[in-house]
């Protein structure tokens, strides 16, 4: 039996009036559709069919052994969008390719874009089998969102462009729409973390009437230097914007002194206290009076990030690593060189309330153990930033 056929038994004889929920002798649940049968005089009692299951149940004797395979693949081709859509970038295959990370773990590669860089590429519609799609229009849109995981499905929009790409009218076979951003500002870094994610889309529109919009998304990485576009072949993705800062001019190093009276009394030192995120932390920890059996030292680097404000505001701090400076005693006069390099670690610049949303803080935090495992700490907030790359 064809589509066609389905349709005029559909259209002309049987309309689905229910779908019925029911749960097996084996526990699993069985879906079935409800129909009525129509007459010029009357209606018929209701008939069922578990469309999917193996078999069909009460079928009519006017239908044939296919109705139940046709059936399926006429609801099921339903719910599908009558054309798929492809966005591609006008020079993406000659462009540097970066590692990404996704939010499911997997790492996808990125092509590298310079900031204030226009976004030029196109856009191919091509429909299904060649079948008419009727459209009130189609659109290209780039938007800054920022999501909190706390009110998830709610994205606060900081950046909307958006391109026309065609009128209302119709189409029969393959389309391409050339599309041109030009010297787009993205004003935050992107960034993905624990309760908070800020991203830059490319999202393209179908307007219908009557049905669903076909909507088509194409996550892209952006940098204000420079400008990662990462492609993907999801249905909806994620960006990100990376700001590259200059070496700071002033850079002052750290120097404290620290301890507990009449037992323990150091002091450390870090050349500096802001580094970039290919950077080598150097430093030096003095011991001057030692009373205390310590065991073991190490200085851990911890991310804290901040979203929302007043009683609404998350604090989520994470140990991004730990790492051993000591194994052991140390004695009075000793000191522990420090060197510590800081491109293995997953590091984002430090961010200052962002779109006032979200802030993201790190902290060098130097940690003492004595022999009865008491702990002893030391925390110093440090700058980060990321270094513009010349080459």
């Amino acid at each position: 039996m064809s589509d066609e056929d389905l349709k005029n038994i559909l259209g002309g004889f049987y309309m689905i009036t229910s779908i019925v929920v029911m749960r097996g002798s084996d526990g699993k649940s069985k879906s079935k559709f409800q129909f009525h049968q129509y007459n010029r005089r009357f209606v018929s009692p209701l008939r069922f069919y578990n469309i999917f299951d193996t078999h069909v149940l009460h079928a009519p004797q006017s239908l044939d052994s296919g109705f139940h395979q046709s059936i399926m693949n006429y609801l099921v081709g339903a719910f599908k969008p009558p054309c798929n859509i492809f966005v591609s970038f006008a020079d993406g295959r000659s462009r540097k390719q970066v590692p990404l990370k996704k939010e499911n773990g997997k790492t996808v590669m990125a092509a590298l874009f310079q900031s204030q860089e226009s976004i030029v590429g196109e856009v191919v519609i091509e429909p299904v089998h060649r079948k008419k799609v009727e459209h009130n229009g189609v659109k290209i849109e780039l938007l800054g969102q920022i999501e909190l995981y706390f009110d998830r499905g709610n994205f606060y929009d900081f950046t909307s462009l958006v391109r026309e790409l065609d009128i209302p009218g119709e189409l029969y076979e393959r389309k391409t729409y050339p599309f041109e951003f030009s010297t787009v500002e993205m004003p935050y870094e992107s960034y993905n973390g624990v309760n908070v994610r800020l991203r830059y889309i490319l999202k393209v529109t179908i307007s219908r009437n009557y049905v669903s919009n076909i909507v088509e998304y194409q996550e892209f990485v952006a940098v204000i230097d420079e400008l990662y576009i990462q492609f993907s072949n999801s249905k909806q993705a994620d960006g990100k914007v990376r700001n590259y800062t200059p070496t700071p001019s002033i850079n002052n190093s750290i120097k404290m002194e620290v301890g507990i009276e009449d037992c323990l009394h150091i002091e450390f030192e870090y050349s500096k206290s802001k580094y970039h995120l290919k950077d080598v932390i150097i430093g030096k920890i003095y011991f001057l009076l030692v009373r205390i059996k310590l065991k073991n030292m190490e200085l851990e680097i911890r991310r804290r990030e901040s979203t929302g404000s007043g009683p609404n505001t998350y604090v989520e701090t994470e140990t991004l690593t730990k790492f051993e400076l000591m194994d052991g005693a140390p004695v009075r006069g000793e000191s522990i060189p420090i060197r510590l390099f800081l491109s293995p670690y997953e590091l984002t610049p430090t961010y200052q309330n962002i779109n006032n949303k979200f802030s993201v803080k790190y902290y060098l935090n130097l940690v003492l153990v004595d022999e009865e495992d008491r702990r002893y700490f030391k925390q110093q907030e440090i700058t980060m930033y990321r270094l513009l790359e010349t080459s």
